[in-house]
């Protein structure tokens, strides 16, 4: 999704479907306007509705005194008018859309066509699967002080300083809205991040547990033969002291290794959780996905017990290093994989000891990419939900167990490496999502 985007009415054809059906509520209140058709415009107003005008005591606090400004207007002017949209700019951030606009008004007035040009902001916001007009902000382009043909009713409001004064704040307060806006989608994926990380704890738990066994049993060993070398060479017995030493040293490279292993399970967790630099490496594709699945299914067996599932691995071994961002694409093949486990999980707690859970990971050359495949025999998707999928907060989970960023992160992870994650779901059989990236990716 574009964050930013400027077009067009003539344009609306080649939108995405979120922003054309925002442009698409826009327009109509706009449009509502011009006929006078004050019902079908507040029909599509959220209750708590503000605006700031153009003039001075233009202000409304919700639906109700917002129509009442609106009715006036009306009274004052019956007749219906053409709006004219010169530009339009769109902006969205998760359940957050405005847009900005520059219109020209023509209107019949005392029997000659008067024109009117302003700018106005239209924040929208996401509820109840519905876009809802939230505030409403008008003001006037600077040019038009410079003896622009327009309104008569609108010269004493343009020359007004105090206007220019309200204008100026108010644009400051929507700046203000944006950072706040921007921050939280940040606080957000952030959370989600650290969500995940929670995920992987009890399997980096399981994961470190071996080396830190591995590392404690050598040091003991090697306590008692540091013992034994003691003695050994008390009673000068220096053959035998030499055939220590070798002992010792070759159990301390043991614990060195089994340290590294630990050391790089903790670095792996550190990296998942700090925010990402955008430093792509080269990454074996193969191990990365390895490891997130061991990681992901200790994980979930350590909450669950009695959790099983059959996991099966196909890594193509011709498959050569890729640059990626690891950290990153790790998230997207852990939230899949959490994913898959949680669907074959849900179809077990209604089929019972007749369902065997299955999770597949797999990975191959395709049409010139690397694929990725997270494959399950859950429930699968119902059709009419799959193309929401990977919207922002959108999620089939219970209330408290999923924010619905997953997929939505995960969609914009891998578009920014060049690639193309999809999905292949039938209802009642199971879903197999694949990650197709470039042999060579870059981010823009």
């Amino acid at each position: 999704m574009n964050e930013f985007l400027k077009i067009n009415t003539t344009e609306m054809a080649d939108l995405p479907e979120v922003e054309k059906a925002i442009m698409s509520v826009h327009d109509l209140f706009w449009d509502a306007l011009a006929a006078r058709d004050l019902d079908t415009r507040f029909t599509l107003c959220d209750p708590n509705v503000t605006f700031f005008g153009t003039g001075l005591n233009e202000r409304a606090e919700n639906k109700a005194a917002y129509k009442e400004i609106n009715q006036k207007g009306v009274k004052q002017f019956p007749n219906p008018f053409k709006i004219e949209f010169l530009w339009k700019k769109l902006t969205v951030f998760g359940n957050t859309a405005w847009v900005e606009c520059e219109v020209m008004w023509h209107q019949e007035i005392n029997n000659s066509m008067q024109k009117e040009q302003l700018r106005n902001t239209t924040i929208l916001k996401y509820e109840n699967n519905k876009w809802m007009i939230a505030h409403v902000h008008g003001s006037s382009p600077d040019y038009r002080l410079q003896g622009e043909d327009y309104m008569p009713t609108a010269s004493t409001i343009i020359k007004n300083n105090e206007l220019e004064k309200q204008v100026r704040e108010r644009t400051n307060e929507l700046n203000e809205a944006l950072q706040n806006l921007r921050s939280t989608q940040a606080q957000l994926i952030q959370s989600e991040k650290m969500a995940s990380l929670g995920e992987l704890t009890a399997g980096i738990a399981h994961e470190i547990q071996n080396p830190l066994n591995f590392v404690n049993n050598f040091s003991e060993v090697n306590k008692e033969l540091l013992a034994d070398m003691k003695a050994e060479i008390d009673k000068g017995n220096f053959d035998e002291v030499r055939s220590i030493a070798d002992d010792v040293m070759k159990n301390q490279e043991k614990i060195n290794h089994h340290g590294k292993r630990a050391d790089a399970i903790v670095k792996g967790m550190l990296q998942h959780s700090r925010t990402s630099s955008g430093q792509k490496e080269l990454t074996d594709i193969n191990v990365l996905c390895d490891e997130y699945l061991r990681l992901a299914y200790h994980g979930l067996r350590a909450k669950d017990k009695s959790f099983n599932a059959n996991i099966e691995t196909d890594f193509d071994p011709s498959i050569e290093k890729i640059n990626i961002v690891p950290q990153e694409i790790g998230r997207v093949i852990l939230n899949l994989i959490n994913n898959a486990f949680y669907a074959v999980n849900e179809r077990r707690k209604v089929e019972g000891l007749g369902h065997e859970p299955a999770v597949r990971v797999s990975t191959a050359k395709e049409n010139g990419k690397v694929a990725i495949h997270v494959t399950d025999n859950g429930n699968g998707i119902p059709q009419e939900i799959v193309d929401k999928i990977f919207q922002p907060f959108f999620t089939t989970k219970p209330t408290g167990q999923g924010t619905g960023l997953g997929l939505s992160l995960a969609y914009d992870i891998v578009k920014a490496h060049g690639g193309e994650i999809k999905v292949a779901t039938k209802e009642g059989q199971g879903s197999d999502f694949i990650i197709q990236l470039p042999t060579t990716s870059s981010i823009p």
